[in-house]
């Protein structure tokens, strides 16, 4: 028995369209710090001056430098006498915008909070900028504390850091090969593993499963399982009226959806025409429009008039259109009455010669 090694040919690979899902995350993150800068024998700096301070060492907070100013005679002179004013100094950092949270306090010597300071939120647009408070706590109150305390107090800076937020890719990308579900049933075709049912085309036999068939093709399945039991039982058919190559390429399209690429046959316009035929012949859709649309793209003077044959004979809408459109020129239609195609289709679609060309006349002879 012949097997189906001549249909062997590559398998075109389906276009395939992989989805997938993306996620990111976003992060708000902030760093806090403290910083106690103590001030001994506080009432000797009274008196240095307007716009004069003493500061704290620089430290870090966040990637940024700061230190703490305080002004014992005020920034302003009207509030010499009766104000100490204390600001935050931005010193270094690379930053287009620095958003913090500063709150300052002044501790009694045992470390217990004797004055709470303001906490407010701040927007550091540059370096060598300072914030804070002007008036920050006047000098009677202050004059007690240091009174407590023997002239020093600590000023407790709790510093916050809000750090720019960053976004960043989360996917997960697992790489999904391309379906090869058509290469599988190619091989299981060529193999010949399970066959169950035998077709006699010509003078060569093509063996195939009949579940395959069954699924792909109704008319297949009413030929394989119709309603008489002995159907169930068939082994061997034998297909009339059609080559075994264009058979062949019917079972390939069967098993892997595609066209076999190989086929040189199918490059002529008579075999694409044959396995168009065939295709409608066993309701196979799909291959009956790829034909279709293959010969309307393959129309020319010396293949319209039989492409349009066959479009009429089958009833293929799409196919006459597209011949009936190439023929509307004059030019055109002058050219091909003079083949032997336009020949075959007077004797044999005399009814498109009646639709279409009535006021033409005949070539001679027809």
């Amino acid at each position: 028995m012949a097997d189906n090694s001549t249909s062997s040919s590559v398998v075109d690979k389906p276009v395939s369209s992989p989805s997938e899902t993306s996620s990111s995350r976003c992060f708000a993150e902030c760093v806090t710090a403290t910083h106690n800068f103590e001030l001994i024998g506080y009432s000797l700096l009274e008196g240095m001056g307007i716009d004069k301070f003493v500061s704290s060492s620089t430290f870090s907070v966040g990637g940024y430098e700061w230190n703490i100013r305080v002004y014992p005679d005020g920034l302003k002179e009207e509030d010499k006498a009766a104000y100490m004013s204390v600001f935050l100094y931005f010193g270094r950092g690379h930053t287009t915008g620095v958003k913090v949270k500063c709150a300052l306090s002044l501790l009694e010597k045992d470390g217990t909070v004797g004055v709470l300071g303001s906490t407010d939120t701040l927007h550091l647009k540059s370096v060598h900028t300072i914030l804070g408070w002007v008036r920050f706590i006047d000098k009677s109150k202050l004059q007690q504390l240091l009174a407590r305390n023997g002239d020093c107090f600590t000023i407790k800076c709790d510093l916050t850091v809000i750090k720019e937020p960053r976004t960043e890719d989360t996917t997960v990308l697992v790489p999904i090969p391309e379906s090869n579900l058509h290469t599988h049933f190619a091989k299981m075709l060529k193999d010949g593993e399970g066959v169950d049912v035998t077709f006699s085309v010509g003078d060569q036999l093509f063996s195939a499963h009949r579940y395959v068939l069954a699924a792909r093709s109704s008319v297949f399945k009413a030929e394989l399982f119709g309603q008489m039991k002995e159907a169930t039982l068939v082994k061997h058919i034998t297909i009339h009226d059609m080559e075994p190559a264009i058979f062949e390429a019917l079972l390939h399209f069967i098993y892997t959806d595609s066209l076999p690429s190989s086929n040189s046959e199918l490059d002529q316009n008579a075999a694409l025409q044959h396995l168009l035929v065939a295709a409608d012949r066993y309701g196979l859709d799909r291959l009956k429009a790829i034909c279709e649309g293959k010969l309307c793209q393959r129309i020319d003077v010396q293949t319209v008039a039989t492409t349009l044959a066959l479009a009429e004979q089958h009833h293929f809408v799409q196919l006459k259109n597209a011949c009936l459109g190439y023929l509307s020129s004059q030019d055109v239609l002058r050219v091909v009455k003079q083949t032997d195609g336009f020949k075959h289709l007077a004797a044999s679609c005399p009814s498109i010669m009646m639709d279409y060309f009535y006021n033409v006349p005949p070539p001679s002879g027809v």
